[in-house]
């Protein structure tokens, strides 16, 4: 299963989404418990078990649910783990748990479901571009296929209870991954992010919460979910988008007007690294690849597409390279086989352009 993961592209992934030059995926999360058992932190490992027990009888094995792939997390080796994080379809505290635990994943990755995570079941829809509507009409009717089968932990004052305070309510998460690298080149981004906590929006790297943002990869999520509906939580992020989206944009357009040079030369450096680098590490080349995706969708470079390096931000990652390399790799022998598939990829891609032409 992982040797064909690995092998495409999930359909987040495929750049072609709503505003796709700058808004990567839509996300929508929602955390939900099964109303028989305590929450994660009082479980035992028996009512771990019949945890996933119950959630693979009763709802994995119904209907259209019956046709997700399900993934016993708990049995994987740390690379397969890791695999799945960097795919985004497991949280790293799913990956680094205890006990009884497993990811149920669609054929196009646009949904997942984790087993006993924080919380019983997290169920995790993500969408290319900028489609939060569209991203939450999948979960809610996923949302209301689960609830079919087993009876949630809700109370009719507070609504869905949650292992964690903050997510009480409608135990939804909000988020959109954002590419925003002239915020940062302009030094305008920690005073976009400044604002951004002001209205309760939180901001985290690639992998979420405690990650770095790494490639200049930003997603911005919703903070509470208590005392809001979920089209008001999904309005209070949808609001926000379009005003960093324009952000971005005009800073991309400052660098273009006033520092030319310097971009074009910035954005050529990171061609010609990636291309030419016989050793690199993983941060190094999402911060050169960040700058090359930019050049693409700037128009100083036009033998590039932009799935093919969205493609390269992911499977230039550790777990997926030691998977399409078919074998495990210390750090040092990843850098020169990260070196090798970028070379392979890039230049290909630039040869299959040049054919066309």
């Amino acid at each position: 299963m992982f040797e064909t993961l690995a092998a495409r592209c999930g359909e987040w992934l495929r750049g072609s989404g709503p505003e796709g030059d700058i808004v990567i995926s839509s996300r929508i999360r929602l955390a939900r418990n099964l109303a028989d058992y305590p929450f994660i932190r009082r479980c035992s490992d028996q009512d771990r078990t019949a945890i996933e027990a119950t959630i693979r009888k009763r709802i994995l094995a119904q209907g259209e649910l019956a046709k997700l792939s399900y993934v016993d997390v708990a049995t994987l080796e740390t690379i397969d783990r890791q695999f799945l994080v960097e795919r985004q379809l497991i949280s790293r505290e799913h990956a680094d748990a205890e006990g009884a635990r497993a990811v149920a994943i669609d054929e196009n990755e646009t949904l997942s479901l984790m087993v006993n995570e924080e919380d019983h079941l997290r169920i995790q829809v993500m969408h290319s571009g900028l489609d939060l509507n569209g991203a939450w009409q999948q979960i809610d009717r996923v949302d209301d296929l689960i609830e079919e089968h087993v009876r949630y932990a809700y109370h009719e004052q507070f609504g869905y209870l949650t292992a964690c305070p903050t997510n009480v309510g409608t135990g939804m998460r909000v988020s959109v991954m954002l590419h925003l690298p002239a915020l940062v080149i302009t030094r305008q981004i920690d005073k976009v992010f400044r604002s951004l906590q002001k209205i309760s929006l939180a901001v985290r790297g690639l992998y979420g919460e405690g990650s770095q943002a790494m490639g200049d990869f930003y997603q911005i999520s919703n903070q509470i979910t208590l005392g809001q509906s979920e089209q008001d939580l999904i309005q209070q992020v949808a609001d926000v988008v379009p005003v960093l989206i324009d952000y971005e944009r005009k800073a991309r357009q400052f660098l273009v007007r006033e520092s030319q040079k310097d971009l074009h030369d910035r954005v050529s450096r990171a061609y010609g690294i990636l291309c030419t680098a016989q050793t690199i590490s993983s941060e190094e080349t999402m911060d050169l690849l960040s700058s090359l995706r930019m050049g693409i969708n700037l128009g100083l470079i036009d033998d590039l597409e932009i799935p093919t390096i969205n493609k390269l931000f992911i499977h230039t990652q550790p777990a997926h390279l030691q998977k399409l390399s078919g074998a495990p790799l210390d750090s040092a022998d990843r850098n020169i086989e990260r070196a090798l598939y970028l070379q392979r990829h890039l230049r290909r891609e630039h040869r299959d352009d040049a054919e066309k032409n």
